[in-house]
């Protein structure tokens, strides 16, 4: 069974979550295989969801139930425009692709730590959505306590800690474990043909699976192939590798982040 995402998609985090925490439950053979976003966009005539104003706004609200049905801690990059349509994730795909090739036992965890880095370090304020993206209203110098005129759902603030540097990557990598030496021999290999063709062949057979976003997980049973889209199709893999569905947190002893 193959998991594929992106390092800047929320559902590609609960996906993925959903996924390892279930791996063993299941006993499943689970690939995570990174890929690229835009050239699903591409191929597929797709748009981002977040150019469509009803459609971010929504997505505000969602998060902060998602956060809590999940138990995944999940929040709104400060400034959302640039961390998911302007830096984007190509560096960090190609580490990550990277490491799948050279050492493949860490991709989970240093996915994990990528995506935290971009959803999941909180700092302080709140968020507010007053049209069709949040914005941040800060914390008064003095402390007072912020007066809100809107009936908007609230989630935490992020530090928008980037993903695309080196230095970024890097500090990904150790707190997932590698050494500076290992982390730093893997980031030389990023644009190196090996890793380029990986990592746009993983994104063509996304493709061929019928993909027009992420996350998308293909499952292999009895020799078919099921292409389900998004991180809401857990039920339905249950149903179709013939086992239980236990909700997303499936057992406390088992879950993950």
């Amino acid at each position: 069974m193959d998991g594929r995402g992106q390092a800047v998609s929320p559902s590609v985090v609960h996906q993925a979550t959903i996924l390892c925490r279930y791996q063993h439950l299941w006993n499943v053979d689970l690939h995570l295989r990174p890929c690229l976003i835009g050239g699903i966009m591409k191929d597929s005539g797709n748009k981002p969801p977040a150019l469509l104003p009803r459609k971010a706004q929504y997505l505000a609200s969602d998060l902060k139930n998602l956060r809590e049905h999940y138990q995944v801690p999940i929040s709104f990059p400060k400034d959302f425009l640039a961390v998911i349509l302007e830096k984007g994730s190509l560096s960090a795909m190609r580490f990550l692709t990277a490491v799948h090739l050279e050492c493949p036992e860490m991709l989970e965890k240093t996915s994990r730590e990528l995506w935290m880095r971009v959803w999941s370090r909180v700092s302080t304020g709140t968020w507010v959505t007053s049209g069709p993206l949040p914005r941040l209203l800060g914390q008064p110098a003095d402390g007072r306590a912020l007066t809100l005129s809107l009936n908007t759902p609230l989630l935490p603030l992020l530090q928008d800690e980037d993903i695309t540097e080196p230095q970024s990557i890097l500090a990904a990598a150790e707190k997932a474990g590698m050494s500076r030496e290992q982390a730093q021999g893997i980031l030389e290999k990023i644009s190196s043909p090996k890793v380029k063709n990986q990592l746009k062949e993983s994104t063509e057979a996304a493709c061929k699976h019928g993909a027009f976003g992420l996350p998308i997980t293909v499952a292999h049973v009895d020799g078919q192939t099921h292409m389900l889209f998004g991180s809401d199709r857990m039920e339905l893999l249950a149903f179709l590798l013939g086992e239980k569905w236990m909700g997303p947190v499936p057992t406390a002893s088992h879950a993950r982040m």
